[in-house]
């Protein structure tokens, strides 16, 4: 009987699913500021909540990505969004690894893990609050606590690593 191949490659999964157990930190905060946030976003404190990591944040106020989060059927109407509303409660991936999107640059293992803040006209896929892989200057911060932990599949999602909690 001849072998059977159904791939050989297997994408990473989802922005904002965890990757691995049991080293993990996860803590819920309600979303402040007025806008949605989607799965695997960074974020940073506003008050008594959290709120998309902005052009005024530094890596110092970094306090973590919110995690994907299966919602309710019976709560919530809308599935097709992997996203949480302002005032609903985030859960916020403090330490571990989770999947995210990496807009720009080539994760490697261990490599060092970028947040844009400002925009680039020579960099269109650079999204402000959005990760990277490469640093372009004033343009990103670097967060010192978080390490790529691994390529990017297909869908440009790829593994981060957060080894410690920082404004926990």
């Amino acid at each position: 009987m001849p072998g059977q191949n159904i791939g050989l490659t297997m994408p990473n999964g989802f922005p904002g699913s965890y990757t691995r157990q049991p080293d993990m930190i996860v803590d819920t905060h309600p979303l402040g500021g007025s806008a949605n946030v989607e799965f695997g976003t960074p974020l940073v404190y506003s008050g008594n909540t959290v709120v998309p990591f902005g052009a005024d944040d530094t890596a110092a106020k970094f306090v973590g990505i919110a995690a994907r989060e299966i919602k309710s059927a019976l709560g919530y109407l809308d599935q097709n969004k992997g996203e949480f509303a302002p005032d609903e409660a985030v859960p916020t991936f403090k330490r571990g690894c989770i999947n995210v999107l990496c807009n720009v640059g080539t994760p490697t293992l261990n490599g060092d893990v970028y947040i844009r803040i400002a925009a680039n006209a020579s960099i269109p896929t650079g999204v402000i609050g959005g990760f990277e892989a490469a640093a372009d200057g004033t343009n990103t911060v670097k967060l010192t606590n978080c390490k790529w932990h691994g390529a990017a599949d297909a869908n440009r999602v790829a593994e981060i690593r957060i080894l410690t909690c920082n404004n926990a």
